[in-house]
């Protein structure tokens, strides 16, 4: 029996009283000289090790997978199949604790949430780490449900009552707002729109709600997240969203109640931007919108949801932007568009400015030139630096008019190379913000329509998924550029660009319109290009990469520095999943460089 176990260690942390009563009396302890050969591979395995001190080193062949201190786990996995795929092999005398594998395995069974760490797929252990969260991080706020906020009662009217009869039901019912049946439509209208509509209009009170009720209501499930209906209020710029439990209507969520849950909330930023009327008031609500991301972010608000956010939030600047900057000939004749992880929807704090204009027909150059001057310097003035590759809409290259695009397209891959495939690139990520959408959607097919069956293009275009290797040893793998011997990882090389590009090329070669990196991987999956286990596990371990990278973002803006990574501050189960998610993406690049051609990657 073992009175010293660290219970605070994940998975452990996750076992009742009685389960860490039941490890305590299972447990031994035991000692490795350097050198020694804990589990070699295809060894079956009798026994978890966790170790209490010292170094293990995974090997997969001759390479090191992973360099394993005090705190962590081997092999969860094999406890599961039996035998071990990798080697452990001491790096420097360790001393760990030794679970028999039957009674590991008697753990799993009675804590399946504790048994979720003894598989392979990262899923399953981020659902593990959520319900965790939940409790010590979270507080339940973000995942609260909407049917746990107050929701306002779900009354119904017919189309053809009278104003004053509507209003006399708002005050039977202690409700400000009623939903109107007309016919096969749902609208919904308020206490505030019968005002304006007798004060304002002057209509009289016999007037059938119909004629000023609002039929463009959008709903939520009860069931869906709170962060879901923020998210709503958000994309469609709406006060109040309408509830339905079932298919039934059972109420309505205002933004007032959510404000009551949230201390930032982003409707009230979009609001700022819709009503700007000038550079300077952008200037304040830009401002805004890196705040209320970082308190999103710190009260829990998961990365893809604050990505979505974020697009949202940018995109309505631009497009505001646009229309207050933009000559009339400009805004007559152009398509505003965002590229790069923008376009994408994947950015979450400022970054460079990522944009460019495409015009259906020449306007006068002095106009043009305007445009560009006003809108790359206010973004600047915003807090969006210039890009460094000069891919902003005050570069002539990147606002030009559809057939000088279509030109340039055509040479970029008849001509390719280093720059022209970082072109194609960045331009499939292309996505509007404002004015004509059809004239980036036909300059887009255009890239498609050159390079369709071109498998020599595509093989070449796809090299550059491997331009920066995966690191395995978590201790001294892909070090950041100023030197950082503290084993500082720089995930955006490591894993998310992989991803990222490895998967537009699959898009590039299928035809795939859509630009997230998630929409691209469901696409391929439908397409059965990827298996979907494996797109789900992709997208998992995207997401966990994503996540790690904007915590890292943050703390270098706090602290100054890098934005990397640092394991030896990861928990134990942190690293472990770090791990598995590298090695997920070291499948997908071997996916990608099988798919398009060894030779020529």
């Amino acid at each position: 029996m073992t009175e010293a176990f660290d219970f605070t260690n994940p998975p452990f942390d996750l076992l009742t009283e009685p389960e860490r009563r039941l490890l305590q009396d299972s447990v031994d302890v035991e000692f490795f000289p350097a050198g020694a050969t804990v589990l070699a591979p295809g060894e079956r395995t009798d026994a978890l090790h966790i170790i209490i001190k010292g170094t293990v080193l995974e090997q997969a062949g001759d390479e090191t997978v992973a360099v394993l201190a005090a705190g962590d786990t081997f092999d969860t996995a094999s406890i599961v199949r039996g035998q071990t795929e990798h080697g452990f092999v001491v790096r420097e005398e360790a001393l760990c604790y030794r679970l028999p594998r039957e009674q590991a395995l008697e753990l799993t069974r009675r804590n399946s949430t504790f048994g979720a760490f003894f598989y392979r797929d990262i899923s399953r252990k981020l659902d593990a780490l959520v319900a965790r969260q939940d409790e010590r991080e979270m507080g339940g706020l973000l995942r609260a449900r909407v049917r746990e906020a107050y929701l306002h009662p779900a009354v119904t009217v017919d189309g053809a009552t009278t104003i004053e009869a509507a209003g006399h039901a708002m005050r039977e019912n202690g409700t400000n707002t009623l939903f109107v049946r007309d016919g096969e439509n749902l609208g919904i209208i308020t206490g505030m729109n019968l005002s304006k509509a007798v004060v304002l209009r002057r209509l009289p009170l016999e007037t059938p709600v119909r004629e000023i009720c609002h039929f463009d209501i959008v709903t939520v499930d009860g069931g869906a997240f709170v962060f879901d209906a923020l998210i709503r209020m958000t994309k469609h710029n709406k006060r109040r969203l309408a509830v339905r439990e079932g298919g039934e209507l059972s109420g309505v969520l205002e933004e007032i109640d959510l404000l009551g849950l949230l201390s930032s909330n982003s409707m009230v930023v979009a609001g700022r931007i819709d009503r700007a009327g000038s550079v300077e008031d952008l200037r304040t609500a830009a401002g805004e919108i890196a705040r209320t991301l970082r308190t999103l972010h710190g009260q829990g608000l998961g990365v893809e949801a604050l990505s979505e956010i974020a697009s949202d939030l940018n995109r309505r600047l631009f497009a505001r932007l646009f229309d207050l900057v933009a000559p009339e000939s400009v805004r007559t004749h152009g398509c505003l568009f965002v590229m790069g992880s923008e376009g994408r929807g994947e950015q979450i704090l400022r970054t460079d400015q990522d944009n460019g204009l495409i015009l259906g027909e020449p306007v006068p150059e002095a106009e043009l030139q305007q445009f560009r001057d006003a809108f790359a310097g206010a973004l600047d003035s915003f807090g969006f630096p210039a890009c460094p590759g000069n891919v902003m809409v005050s570069n002539p290259a990147w606002s030009r008019t559809a057939d000088a695009f279509r030109t340039e397209i055509r040479r970029w891959i008849a001509q390719p190379g280093e720059q022209a495939h970082m072109n194609v690139a960045i331009f499939m990520d292309a996505a509007p913000v404002a004015g004509d959408t059809a004239l980036l959607e036909r300059a887009r097919n255009e890239v498609f329509e050159q390079v369709h069956g071109n498998q020599g293009y595509l093989a070449l275009f796809a090299k550059a998924t491997d331009a920066f290797g995966t690191p395995f040893n978590l201790f001294g793998g892909l070090l950041a550029d100023s030197g950082d011997r503290q084993g500082g990882l720089d995930l955006k090389k490591a894993g998310i660009f992989p991803v990222v590009h490895g998967t537009r090329s699959f898009a590039l070669e299928r035809g795939i319109r859509a630009t997230g990196t998630i929409a691209r991987l469901r696409a391929l999956a439908r397409d059965n290009v990827l298996a979907q286990d494996f797109v789900d596990e992709l997208i998992s371990a995207f997401t966990l990469l994503r996540d790690l990278h904007l915590k890292a973002q943050l703390a270098a803006e706090e602290r100054g520095g890098q934005a990397v990574v640092r394991p030896r501050e990861l928990n134990a189960f942190q690293r472990s999943l770090l791990k598995d998610a590298l090695q997920v993406v070291r499948s997908f690049r071997e996916r990608v460089r099988h798919h398009f051609g060894r030779g020529l990657m």
